[in-house]
């Protein structure tokens, strides 16, 4: 089926069904476009809409095929024939604790999570991640106490909570992973040398200038300061430095 518009641009319509009700759509629109163009209205749940935040978690199935398939409906494209529905919040069990009290140990995940030993490492939590991320990896590495390793393999974890609804061992990944991450950043990651200098400067007003400068530009002007500012080529060595460090 299709449609044209006023200005004779064909438009293809499939069907889909949501939460279990058929639907004809424009076949170019995302799984949360999709549903907003059937008529629903989001109340919750919709989050940034750019595939960063992970709240948009959605299953669905396609025709004959036995698979459960999982998205972000901000990104999913839908399908003719598609089956969905969207998952609310996640409710996987998340450990309560005083940040400060911890240290970085490599124990401390499993004094907190217990349950990581639980995994059997099958895969189904990497294989349902919409981001692509390695999460066995992680979680092999947080239970070989590697902390930092777990924190840089779930790097790019959005929270969507996916993982832990395919979990065989029925593990919390993402919030194993977050823990990660802060231990590594509050504790395992050397300090900027170079930051308590540069708060200094903003303090005592190093950027004031530049910045009146800047918020005095026309639209036009700002595009090309932007746009012929000087920036460290891909393939500039350890020695580069800019010609001029206004601004910095």
């Amino acid at each position: 089926m299709s449609t044209t518009t006023d200005d004779a641009v064909e438009i293809q319509m499939i069907p889909v069904y949501v939460m279990g009700k058929k639907y004809e759509v424009p076949a170019e629109l995302t799984i949360m476009k999709a549903i907003e163009y059937a008529g629903y209205k989001y109340i919750r749940g919709c989050g940034c809409r750019g595939g960063v935040c992970g709240a948009c978690a959605t299953v669905y199935r396609m025709p004959g095929d036995y698979k459960i398939y999982t998205g972000l409906a901000c990104q999913t494209v839908v399908q003719p024939g598609m089956h969905l529905t969207q998952l609310p919040f996640y409710p996987a069990m998340r450990a309560t604790y005083d940040f400060e009290e911890l240290h970085g140990l490599a124990e401390e995940p499993h004094q907190l999570y217990p349950e990581v030993f639980r995994c059997v490492a099958c895969n189904a939590c990497t294989k349902v991640c919409p981001m692509d991320v390695q999460v066995m990896d992680y979680i092999a590495a947080v239970k070989r106490g590697d902390i930092k390793a777990a924190s840089e393999i779930s790097f790019d974890c959005i929270q969507c909570g996916l993982c832990a609804s395919r979990c065989m061992g029925e593990l919390p990944q993402y919030h194993i992973g977050q823990l990660a991450r802060r231990l590594a950043g509050a504790y395992l990651t050397p300090r900027a040398e170079h930051l308590q200098t540069m708060v200094a400067n903003i303090d005592n007003g190093r950027f004031s200038e530049v910045l009146t400068e800047v918020k005095g530009l026309d639209l036009e002007a700002l595009k090309t300061t932007y746009t012929d500012r000087e920036q460290e080529p891909a393939t500039a060595g350890d020695d580069w430095a800019p010609q001029s460090n206004k601004g910095l």
